[in-house]
């Protein structure tokens, strides 16, 4: 077997299992026609919201738009962000001392096979409801075990609110976050998430991993002490299915960062 037709069926091979029936090879590349392909990030621009407390959002200055000296057309920008900012990870150092920052995550962090809960029947008459073991239990006899190593994604709902702050947040006032109110994870949940089910990444439609209302943040500490990135601010988790999804996350490589900016992105049959 020549080396190079090698390297594709490992690739092929590398991506998760519920690809393997759908990903064929087409001539030197992967023919990715036979997938439906989800953008789960939110765009970044002026409307972005960030946590309440940070000084700052997402800018975009123009460098320079239009003909060069040279005469040939030109488009340049610069910009401004908090690593906290729109749909992004936090990187386990967040709120771990010692653990991964952002540039310390490994690669094969960032691509797994994903399953997806939804939440958002519950939360639309409780905009302070958590994630509970009882949940998580039920989500298994309809969907069989959460397989091990997986990105477990959470789907509240919330992204349809956004970019509007206060049905977002629960609040909009500057600079205070003592009055947020949004669901997300709860700790029990998220125990079992990690040292039952070895979860390689979660995420979820929210601001955060912690509830709104949370004042010790003990969600972002669980998933930083066993080194288990985090991805917040997802957007249109309503068009995947339960199962068979693999998904890439991809933040910016910022050296010695709590967290990114991150594209996300979800393909399925």
């Amino acid at each position: 077997m020549k080396k190079n037709k090698l390297l594709k069926i490992m690739f092929v091979f590398f991506l998760s299992q519920p690809l393997m029936s759908f990903v064929t090879i087409a001539g030197d590349a992967i023919d990715f026609n036979k997938l439906n392909i989800i953008d789960l990030t939110h765009t970044f621009d002026a409307n972005t919201i960030a946590w309440p407390t940070e000084k700052s959002g997402f800018e975009l200055k123009p460098s320079f738009k239009g003909i060069t000296k040279s005469g040939f057309f030109y488009f340049s920008n610069t910009f401004c962000s908090p690593e906290h900012n729109g749909t992004h990870l936090d990187a386990p150092m967040h709120f771990a001392e010692g653990h991964w920052t952002s540039s310390d995550i490994p690669v094969e962090r960032f691509v797994g096979q994903a399953v997806v809960i939804d939440i958002s029947h519950k939360t639309a008459s409780n905009p302070d409801y958590r994630l509970t073991r009882e949940d998580l239990s039920d989500w298994e006899k309809s969907h069989g075990k959460i397989p091990l190593d997986a990105i477990f994604l959470l789907r509240t709902g919330w992204s349809k609110k956004w970019p509007e702050r206060k049905a977002y947040l629960g609040d909009d006032t500057p600079g205070d976050a003592s009055k947020l109110h949004f669901p997300s994870y709860g700790s029990e949940a998220v125990s079992f998430l990690i040292q039952d089910r070895h979860v390689r990444m979660i995420g979820i439609d929210t601001a955060s991993i912690d509830y709104g209302q949370s004042q010790d943040f003990i969600v972002h500490r669980l998933v930083g002490a066993a080194n288990v990135p985090a991805l917040e601010n997802l957007t249109d988790l309503d068009k995947l299915p339960a199962t068979g999804v693999t998904l890439v996350a991809l933040p910016m490589k910022i050296g010695q960062g709590s967290g990114a900016p991150t594209r996300v992105i979800a393909f399925f049959p």
